[in-house]
């Protein structure tokens, strides 16, 4: 008796078990079904192209200058160098540039050579004509140089900060640009004006043709921030002992987005 009940208990539990098994493979096999065909490539699509502008005004100006200094010997050069590439950067924190915004982009010491021509000797006795003989180049001293360059944040204050430089020893100042600081928030402006372009396009698109757009399967974007706006300042430009503080119009810059989008249609 206790084994006819044991072996039906065990058929019970065996059952049971079979049972939940296929009620799992049933279920699994209906969500199955709502995945047919999704991983198949759409082949009917179209294809349109959008395009945004967005537009800030720089924040931002960066700039550099050098000094350099010759001298019969390396040290003497270079304390002199010292000298004149200290007083720019006084004035430049001066300005209110702080350190992080100060950088070392070159700095050189080479030697310098002049070319000197020889004497020439007096003609001979017998009348036959001496020739000079050809020049050379002498070691004469060193070269120091150091450029230095900067990024100016308050551009209200870049005027007054290129008349102070410009009144040192510095051999130019050159190389003035302005961007934007952050350029991703604009980026992002002229690639949502794109997007609204292109599905406006291709809403019509869609409509002309009588279709429906189901969904995108492709995006693509090309764009391009706005190239920071060069100034060029020769050498010269600020070499008076006192100058005035020149007026830096930093314009407006303009970021362009692309983009390409690729709609399933039905």
């Amino acid at each position: 008796m206790n084994l006819q009940k044991r072996a039906w208990q065990v058929g019970i539990l065996a059952g049971t078990v079979l049972s939940i098994y296929l009620i799992a493979l049933a279920v699994g096999q209906l969500k199955s079904i709502a995945y047919i065909g999704s991983g198949v490539p759409a082949t009917n699509t179209i294809s349109v192209t959008g395009s945004g502008d967005a537009y800030a005004v720089p924040d931002v100006a960066t700039f550099s200058f050098s000094v350099s200094q010759t001298s019969k010997t390396v040290s003497e050069a270079q304390s002199k160098a010292t000298e004149k590439i200290n007083a720019a950067l006084k004035a430049v924190r001066d300005g209110g540039v702080a350190d992080k915004d100060i950088q070392t982009t070159n700095y050189s010491i080479n030697p310098h050579y002049e070319y000197q021509n020889a004497i020439c000797p007096a003609a001979k006795v017998d009348g036959t004509v001496s020739y000079c003989p050809g020049g050379k180049s002498v070691l004469t001293g060193y070269d120091v140089s150091q450029t230095i360059t900067v990024k100016v944040r308050n551009l209200d204050k870049a005027g007054a900060l290129f008349a102070s430089i410009g009144s040192l020893q510095v051999e130019n100042i050159n190389g003035l640009s302005f961007a934007v600081d952050k350029p991703d928030t604009i980026q992002a402006e002229a690639r949502a004006k794109a997007i609204a372009d292109a599905k406006l396009k291709a809403d019509v698109l869609a409509q002309q043709l009588g279709v429906r757009l189901v969904r995108i399967i492709n995006f693509s974007e090309d764009g391009g921030y706005a190239r920071p706006m060069l100034y060029g300042m020769g050498g010269d430009a600020f070499n008076a002992k006192t100058s005035a503080a020149p007026e830096i119009p930093a314009g407006q810059q303009k970021v362009t987005s692309s983009v390409s989008v690729t709609y399933e249609i039905q």
